[in-house]
């Protein structure tokens, strides 16, 4: 069974930073690339960045390129992600996600970021 638990969300000024935390409970964890993605009121689900199995390469939303930074830990079975100078438009739940077998979509529960003054 796969379990992923989000924390680290909140309330935070314009121009602030949030660390992102997704603890994964996955059998062999290192084997999968993992991805956040957001959600705000009204819009759909969107891809915010990925990164791959050992970490090597990663991906990101134009509209979070130079801000985010995805990483992960795989002796914690931990993805984080570090948003930095953020904006009202960043406002939004965060969601971690893996997907297993090329075709099943697992996701985590979900951590409100609010950016706003």
């Amino acid at each position: 069974q796969v379990q992923l638990v989000e924390s680290g969300g909140g309330l935070v000024q314009p121009g602030g930073s949030l660390r992102l935390s997704c603890a994964a409970s996955i059998f062999t964890f290192s084997n999968y690339a993992m991805s956040w993605y957001r959600q705000a009121p009204g819009k759909e689900r969107e891809l915010v960045a990925a990164i791959t199995s050992a970490g090597g390469s990663t991906n990101y939303a134009d509209s979070v390129k130079g801000r985010f930074t995805i990483s992960r830990d795989n002796a914690k079975n931990t993805v984080y992600l570090q948003m930095n100078s953020l904006k009202p438009e960043d406002t939004a739940v965060y969601y971690c996600n893996v997907r297993v077998a090329s075709r099943y979509d697992y996701w985590g529960q979900g951590t409100q970021v609010t950016v706003s003054s």
